[in-house]
């Protein structure tokens, strides 16, 4: 059993790591020991991390229609700078228009 606490300091810690965010075309699973998504897409996506309750984390990961344009996306990440903390595959979403956008959210949940 860990503690109410410490559940909700490691959230808080999750919220400050996490400053970068991905999205790919890949779709397989992935090795705990992957260092990146299978297949990134290039681009800048934003990323928004906010603590929704003590425990839990809401990362929401966005990009525009011109850097996805015709792309099937089917995995998002969450880094902190350098190590890839975090993937999700799902089916594919698109393809996307250059005036669309997507964003992906993600609760991560500390139990």
């Amino acid at each position: 059993m860990i503690t109410d606490k410490l559940k909700e300091i490691l959230a808080t810690r999750i919220k400050d790591i996490v400053d970068e965010g991905k999205l790919g075309l890949g779709g397989n699973t992935t090795s705990p020991l992957a260092l990146d998504l299978d297949v990134p897409i290039t681009g800048s996506p934003t990323i928004s991390v906010e603590k929704s309750n003590t425990n839990v984390v809401q990362i929401m990961v966005e990009e525009v229609g011109s850097n996805i344009t015709g792309k099937m996306i089917r995995e998002m990440a969450f880094f902190d700078g350098t190590d890839m903390l975090g993937r999700v595959n799902f089916e594919a979403v698109g393809p996307f228009s250059e005036t669309e956008r997507i964003q992906i959210f993600l609760t991560v949940e500390v139990e």
